[in-house]
């Protein structure tokens, strides 16, 4: 499936473009229109994502949480209009991930598209099914570091060393992944969640500690806080020092970027393959 096909792709930086299907993330430029959906998925293919994120339920800081019937209602019409089109060449599957903690939105999304990569902020921590859901189903998954939920993770900052509690973490979920059938997944720190910015700041000098659990490793720290806050501007204003903080992940381990800007990601990720790879 596509997850192989990508995985087999050395050397290559993984772009996961974002594409927001709710009224509230906090980044408004990625807000998108469910009607829009389609034509946003296939420009960011054209623009170099491998693999296009689509979220219906916000969960940036402090976030309420719609109910299933809420995320659902914002996320089966985009599915339902990109079912069966919009393919790469080459690859048989729609690239597309859902950013989702619910094990039945996991369920229903597979019968409208077929498999896809699921995006887990809680790591399954949120839904008792989820991963018995994506190992059943046999489908990539995303596990994220977090505590807590959106509305409450910035309670939960205590760390006495927080690369050594995230690899504990991801330690511990492997076990968990392995129990349930789940075979393909992606490591996500989790940068800005359940995190001061110091210790995202800590986590990023560091990662490349996260590399002894020998998974892949994703990044998303696209016009976030720990960014705009540090330098005093807006999410809007924040592109351009996105791309450094970018390209200081990879050159740490990291092999997929999860961004808003997907051109301005690949050439980042060109210009890291040229400086550090020499590809």
């Amino acid at each position: 499936m596509f997850f192989s096909y990508l995985c087999t792709m050395v050397g290559h930086v993984h772009i996961m473009g974002i594409v927001n299907l709710t009224p509230d993330s906090f980044y408004a430029g990625s807000r998108t229109a469910v009607a829009d959906a389609a034509t946003r998925i296939r420009e960011m293919w054209t623009q170099g994502a491998d693999v296009v994120d689509l979220g219906a339920c916000s969960t940036r800081p402090g976030s309420p949480q719609p109910t299933l019937e809420e995320e659902w209602s914002r996320l089966e019409p985009a599915l339902c209009e990109i079912a069966g089109g919009g393919q790469v060449p080459g690859v048989q599957s729609p690239i597309i991930s859902i950013d989702t903690y619910r094990a039945e939105i996991v369920r229903r999304a597979y019968e409208v598209v077929g498999p896809f990569m699921v995006n887990d902020i809680s790591a399954g921590a949120m839904d008792p099914e989820m991963l018995t859901a994506v190992g059943r189903l046999g489908l990539p998954y995303v596990a994220m570091h977090m505590r807590g939920t959106p509305e409450t993770m910035q309670q939960f900052t205590d760390y006495g060393d927080i690369v050594a509690d995230v690899k504990a973490y991801f330690r511990e979920f492997s076990i968990k992944a392995q129990d349930a059938g789940i075979q393909d997944w992606i490591l996500d720190p989790g940068f800005g969640f359940a995190k001061t910015l110091e210790q995202n700041y800590e986590l990023l000098r560091r990662m490349a500690e996260l590399q002894e659990l020998h998974r892949p490793i994703l990044v998303g720290v696209s016009r976030k806080s720990m960014i705009y806050k540090l330098l005093g501007i807006t999410p809007e204003e924040a592109l351009s020092a996105t791309q450094v903080v970018h390209f200081a992940a990879l050159e740490r381990g990291a092999t997929w970027l999860r961004v808003h800007d997907v051109p301005e990601a690949v050439q980042t990720a060109r210009l890291f393959n040229q400086t550090i790879n020499n590809r």
